[in-house]
């Protein structure tokens, strides 16, 4: 074991370890609300074991994972400042009618300049680059990114050290998603700089990046949820899930051509977490049959393979899991290029959003107690009053 690696907790009273996990969805500079969310459970000691992110949740993840505890925040929030540093400092975004017009003016600034510490107009332009090749498929460069992770992470704590990371990416030429982890599942590696810049090159802003022989694009082309496989994975373990969405599935009906654009937006990068706890009540049933066989009959019975049984056993395997639903709904500024609004006043206005969700989510119970529940129980802590989402009893 590493040095610093933390003990998994044992088995107690036929209950498996609990594991705290942190699951960061993608969205560009609305990943500031990670910061904040991050904050609020920093303050009442609770650390995660296991973060998963896609995108901007990837880059989180990575500063979090790969620095010592009480290092995490101010590296994240060193982070933020770093990329937030683009425009004259001092600026302000106005109240009333002309806020979306300062941050559109922002954001536009911001595509054509870049951001500090995170990407770079490409020169000479995708259009003059030799066809086929990788400056050919992208408007920016992302080399400015792995500089920064290279400062900001350690790599050796990263993937030696007690967290479990695990991020998302899709591989152009076959459109399979693949989580590389730093502890386990199909896809174990060890994780470096390009992992994290493949789970965020969204094309045809950033560039694929090649692992092995392979090519990969932002995770979030093919699902911008990673909850899935924090379910999929890790099924010996109970867990709290603090699952951090920066785009709600529902809202209002649009009345403007901006509101349309924004709601289209929220519900293309929407997390599933319905759709995820629904797959898991479908599949309730079989498990409990399948739990009932393997427990009145012999292990050998039917000549099984060993492998079968651990997969019969894998599936059949009882979870206590908690979900908080931790939703950034009342964004500081709307419309389609929010996800690249990476001005100081913006990221402030994003950060004190997931301080708020947060402090609200934790305040629904202990959550450095382990989950009490049967099966998978879901709260939306985002919303004005907690509501009840889901519970899918196994």
């Amino acid at each position: 074991m590493a040095a610093g690696a933390r003990k998994q907790p044992e088995k107690r009273d036929g209950r498996p370890p609990h594991l705290n996990v942190l699951v960061l969805q993608g969205g560009g500079a609305l990943g500031a609300y990670h910061l904040g969310v991050s904050e609020e459970l920093a303050g009442l000691g609770i650390a995660p074991d296991w973060v998963c992110g896609i995108s901007i949740g990837a880059i989180n993840a990575a500063l979090i994972a790969g620095n010592r505890p009480g290092e995490r925040i101010g590296v994240l929030t060193e982070f933020w400042e770093r990329i937030s540093s683009g425009l004259v400092p001092g600026f302000e975004i106005p109240h009333g009618p002309f806020s979306e017009m300062w941050s559109e003016g922002a954001a536009m600034w911001i595509a054509a300049t870049g951001v500090p510490g995170f990407f770079r107009p490409r020169f000479p332009p995708a259009k003059l680059q030799p066809k086929g090749s990788v400056g050919a498929l992208s408007f920016y460069d992302t080399e400015p990114l792995r500089q920064t992770l290279d400062e900001l992470v350690d790599w050796d704590w990263l993937n030696d050290g007690p967290m479990r990371l695990s991020v998302g990416a899709v591989s152009v030429t076959t459109g399979r998603m693949h989580f590389f982890d730093s502890k386990g599942g199909p896809d174990h590696c060890r994780i470096s700089a390009d992992h994290i810049l493949a789970s965020g090159a969204l094309p045809p802003g950033f560039p694929p990046v090649q692992i092995g022989e392979d090519w990969f694009w932002d995770g979030g082309i093919a699902s911008n949820a990673p909850l899935q496989h924090v379910l999929d994975e890790g099924t010996e373990f109970d867990k709290n899930i603090f699952q951090v969405d920066l785009f709600p599935a529902e809202g209002p009906f649009p009345e403007t051509l901006l509101d349309a654009e924004t709601r289209a937006q929220d519900i293309r990068y929407s997390s599933r977490t319905r759709l995820n706890t629904n797959m898991e009540m479908s599949l309730s049933p079989a498990r409990l049959v399948v739990r009932r066989v393997l427990e009145s009959c012999h292990p050998d019975l039917s000549g099984l393979s060993e492998e079968d049984l651990r997969t019969l056993r894998a599936f059949a395997c009882e979870q206590h899991i908690e979900i908080a639903q931790i939703i950034y709904r009342d964004k500081a500024y709307g419309g389609k290029a929010r996800g690249y609004e990476f001005s100081r006043p913006t990221m402030e206005a994003h950060r004190a959003a997931g301080r708020r969700d947060a402090a609200k989510a934790l305040a629904v119970r202990d959550w450095r107690l382990r989950p009490e529940v049967n099966g998978v129980h879901c709260i939306d802590v985002g919303a004005e009053e907690p509501v009840l989402k889901a519970k899918v009893s196994r």
